[in-house]
């Protein structure tokens, strides 16, 4: 019997596949027919059949594997342990015009929160305004008192940023939250885009898709553009907290991509107010730090006493600008659920502008009349606790128990202040690959990457992230979700940006000159010992 003859027949992924009632379909239009940028790559994958989206679903997870693109938690039902990052392969498809206003939307976003974040720190006036309270401010767990007064040497506070955009059931978009303080997740953007073009290169057939690989260029960028008076070529380094952090996956390969050391902070030390790197010939200076740990851990002087992750001394190296920390001290501020509530205001208020992407409608519970508002209708809202992340203490009204809605009443009622609600947006979905190897529609969001330098970058597209359980609208990885790769279409007439399937260009940092105290090989020996052991161990990544 023939090799062909032995295969199953092939079945289309498609044939049950049917929209959600009142929920907006990114890839189906509601009568049913492929909408126009999807009709390709729907009539793709249904020639290729389900038989190839499962074997080519089964070589993704053991490359990740192998590669270490994993995580910590496949979601609150299941064991702990390191599984590999799921990438659905279906990838979501972006118009040139939903990314000219997407794009737009965000960079107008962390405009005004970059203003805002220094306006906290120094003169505060939009407090001065009376348009956000100033006792707000001050009780927000990210407010860091000593960040007061420190102004970063290029002005920019939030050098990385990552805006959660939902769609809501008519199609429109809108700011979910606000990611300054570590976001996370670029690393899977690239990954994902590398293992599209290698497990199903005929999707990309008749595509131009605009590249995401320049991201590493952007960020030494601005990293480079945030470092003191000009040395030469300035000193750059991701800092870690270690390999045991969720997304030490991510450290690692950024550090790689960018042709920068990987630290900790026993490779880190301030003397005389200026911040080294430890090397095998001495102390090499540092000029600027991208910095993945917790405000609260980086410096046992200024913050916490007892963190042994933090270099003694680092904030007064950075208030003297001696070095430039990224993203900047005291931009936890800017993240805050509560705060997010006011980012409109910010808006109209440092950028004179009416704003491109709405807020979800939100409500602060520490105002008596909105707690009492919410509290008559928790089966309908949303309900969050201000300073967690990752999808934590999140409440679905809509689909919660009678326990359920008992317990967070409790918690709101205790503490009202550090909880907000916001009214259900019935996320937008897109056809998603089932462990049953069927099609079937999933809920999802978008977080767009901007990069602020000298100027503001974005990656076209960001990274997708998918509920992957029936009925679920809980995107993160540590709660079980997982992503798609994002395609942004290159405008009809320009093929400049246009990639074949799987090739990514290699960044190469600027051919500037070396520190002459240190020859970079001799410099980056010891380190890159400790990077070699620190790779070899079983890395774990995830998002929140």
């Amino acid at each position: 019997m023939s090799e062909a003859a032995s295969e199953p027949p092939t079945r289309d992924p498609f044939a049950a596949y049917q929209c959600l009632a009142g929920r907006f379909d990114e890839a189906i239009s509601p009568d049913g027919a492929p909408r126009a940028h999807t009709r390709r790559m729907l009539e793709t994958l249904a020639r290729l059949g389900e038989q190839r989206l499962v074997r080519a679903a089964e070589r993704r997870e053991t490359i990740f594997l192998q590669q270490g693109i994993t995580f910590d938690s496949a979601g609150p039902d299941e064991g702990s342990g390191d599984r590999p990052f799921a990438l659905d392969l279906i990838p979501r498809i972006l118009t040139a015009s939903e990314w000219n206003f997407i794009s737009a939307g965000v960079a107008q976003r962390v405009k005004a929160l970059n203003h805002f974040v220094s306006d906290v720190y120094g003169a505060r006036e939009i407090v001065r305004e009376g348009l956000v309270p100033w006792p707000l401010i001050a009780s927000r767990p990210g407010f860091a008192r000593p960040a007061h007064g420190i102004e970063p040497p290029n002005g920019v506070f939030c050098h990385v940023t990552g805006c959660d955009l939902v769609r809501d059931q008519a199609g429109e978009w809108r700011v979910l939250e606000d990611n300054v303080r570590v976001p996370s997740g670029i690393s899977y953007v690239l990954e994902n885009r590398i293992a599209m073009g290698r497990m199903l290169p005929e999707l990309f057939g008749g595509y131009s898709v605009r590249p995401v690989a320049n991201y590493p260029e952007f960020l030494f960028n601005a990293l480079a553009a945030a470092a003191p008076s000009p040395r030469g070529r300035p000193t750059v380094v991701v800092w870690t907290p270690g390999p045991a952090n969720s997304a030490y996956f991510e450290h690692a390969f950024l550090a790689r991509q960018m042709g920068v050391e990987l630290v900790e902070a026993s490779d880190l030390v301030v003397h005389d107010g200026t911040c080294f790197m430890k090397t095998t010939d001495g102390l090499a200076r540092v000029d600027s730090i991208y910095r993945r740990i917790a405000e609260e851990f980086i410096d046992p002087v200024e913050f916490r006493p007892d963190s042994l992750l933090g270099v003694p001394g680092l904030v007064n190296a950075a208030r003297l600008g001696n070095v430039a920390i990224a993203n900047a001290l005291g931009t936890g501020i800017a993240d805050d659920k509560a705060i997010y509530h006011y980012v409109p205001t910010m808006i109209r208020f440092y950028l004179g502008e009416e704003p491109l992407l709405a807020n979800v409608d939100t409500y602060l519970l520490g105002d008596p009349e909105q707690l009492e508002n919410v509290l008559g209708r928790l089966d309908q809202l949303v309900v969050k606790p201000t300073g967690e992340s990752g999808g934590k203490g999140v409440f679905i009204g809509p689909s919660a128990t009678e326990r359920e809605m008992a317990d967070v009443r409790a918690a709101i009622e205790a503490d009202p202040a550090n909880w907000i609600a916001q009214e259900v947006v019935w996320l937008s979905c897109a056809p998603t690959l089932t462990a049953a190897g069927t099609v079937a529609p999933r809920a999802l969001d978008l977080r767009p990457f901007a990069v602020y330098g000298e100027r503001i970058e974005i990656v076209p597209g960001g990274l997708t992230r998918v509920a992957l359980g029936e009925g679920s609208m809980i995107v993160n990885s540590s709660q079980g979700g997982g992503s798609k790769d994002t395609w942004v279409l290159t405008e009809p007439d320009d093929d400049s940006l246009a990639l074949a399937p799987g090739l990514t260009p290699q960044f190469e940092p600027p051919s500037l000159p070396a520190l002459p105290q240190v020859p970079w090989a001799t410099q980056s020996q010891h380190q890159q010992q400790q990077h070699a052991r620190r790779v070899a161990a079983p890395p774990r990544a995830g998002i929140g």
